[in-house]
């Protein structure tokens, strides 16, 4: 009988299509590209997705750069749970990150960490009913993460790290695949088609600025209708767009000023969802400070973008 790895219960990939090597962290076996994964996708699972895009909504990831704590993340929960009560036209999901593994300084806080920054998003699931995504970024976080939140992001930086994608995908969780700072939105297809032989169940773009020169970025509007021709729904990343990469002594600035004008610009050139951040105070937020939205500013702007996505839909 042939060997097999085992992703879940629900799914396991004949050895023999697949390379093989061991996680250092959890010393479990994770998968790397094979050419035969399409037989797999086209397999049945016991992996139910439902849906979370709706293209009758606003599609709305928000919440603060990091998780940092449960008092951070109320206030923050209690805003967009007003809004989506008052909006029934808004798709909201709570994000967040439990480990900012990319920080530019290693004397940067990362945050919470994996166990904690999991019972976080448990609370805001029973307590507010929102749907979660949060960032992965090795293979052998996906299948703890994706057993909490219903959407897993892939970071831009690791937009192309095949291991990284096949074991989001296995998960059966939505996912979140960031265009790299790198990259044209031509090449986000290969990026997508690797997902898609992967058998991941829903895919979204997000396009958080291009580099231009050095610690800039630029959002190109075309991306949004270039990245639409892969078929699947498209979202601007307005707070990361912002940043400033470095430019702040070892960390990132940024120029908020630009984040609301970003976002109704992408929303209306295609844009079908945005990334916000937001913090109840950004000055003391352990990351992106210099670009997360004020909380208390959020509501005017997210009733911005609704009328401009209501105007162009």
């Amino acid at each position: 009988m042939t060997d097999r790895i085992e992703i879940n219960a629900s799914r396991s990939i004949p050895c023999k299509f697949l390379q093989r090597r061991e996680s250092k962290i959890a010393n479990e076996p994770f998968l790397a590209w094979g050419a035969k994964l399409k037989a797999w996708r086209q397999r049945k699972t016991s992996l139910n997705h439902c849906m979370i895009y709706d293209s009758e909504k606003l599609l709305l990831l928000v919440g603060p750069c990091s998780l940092e704590s449960l008092d951070v993340c109320r206030p923050v929960a209690d805003t967009l749970a007003a809004l989506q009560q008052k909006y029934p036209e808004l798709n909201i999901l709570f994000k967040g990150s439990f480990d900012k593994a990319n920080r530019t300084s290693i004397q940067s806080d990362r945050g919470t960490g994996l166990e904690a920054g999991l019972e976080i998003f448990r609370t805001i699931q029973s307590d507010y009913g929102f749907k979660t995504v949060t960032d992965i970024h090795l293979p052998e976080q996906c299948a703890a993460v994706g057993a909490v939140v219903d959407a897993l992001q892939i970071p831009a930086f690791l937009c192309r790290q095949t291991d990284l994608l096949v074991a989001a995908a296995a998960t059966g969780c939505a996912i979140n695949v960031k265009k790299g700072q790198f990259l044209s939105p031509y090449e986000m297809k290969f990026v997508t088609n690797k997902l898609e032989e992967a058998g991941a169940s829903e895919i979204w773009q997000t396009d958080r600025g291009t580099t231009f020169g050095y610690q800039n970025l630029v959002v190109d509007m075309r991306s949004f209708s270039i990245m639409a021709g892969n078929s699947h729904p498209t979202i601007i990343d307005a707070t990361h767009s912002v940043q400033l990469p470095g430019a702040a002594g070892g960390i990132s600035g940024g120029q908020r000023e630009f984040v609301a004008p970003l976002a109704r610009a992408a929303i209306a050139a295609g844009a079908q969802g945005v990334f916000l951040e937001t913090h109840p105070t950004p000055e003391k937020a352990i990351s992106d400070a210099a670009s997360q939205v004020p909380l208390s500013e959020l509501p005017v702007l997210v009733e911005s973008l609704l009328r401009v996505w209501k105007a162009v839909k």
